[in-house]
């Protein structure tokens, strides 16, 4: 997984925005089906982890860990969050070059 760290010193200066605005500019210029095929790719991959998670812990307790995780690391999870548009950007970006 990539880090973005290095982008986000001006978060308003990021190409004209953050990397939340950006990827949601991009999503719309992009065709209604690539859209859906990457944002389908985001869910399947959410599902998998879930779906592993639950291995171990069942739904509830799991969505309170996981809500106590964001809590207590809320910076972290912003930077990853961040990471993550830019990721889901630049494969919106690739998709469009194909």
């Amino acid at each position: 997984m990539a880090s973005y760290d290095a982008l986000f010193e001006d978060e308003n200066d990021i190409f004209g925005g953050t990397p939340e605005s950006k990827y949601w500019d991009i999503v719309k210029q992009v065709s209604p089906d690539i859209a859906r095929d990457e944002f389908d790719s985001i869910i399947a991959k959410m599902a998998a982890m879930e779906q592993m998670l639950m291995e171990q812990h069942d739904e509830e307790e799991l969505d309170k860990i996981i809500d106590r995780h964001i809590f207590a690391n809320a910076s972290t999870i912003e930077t990853r969050k961040k990471s993550l548009y830019m990721e889901y950007a630049g494969r919106l970006i690739y998709k469009l070059s194909d």
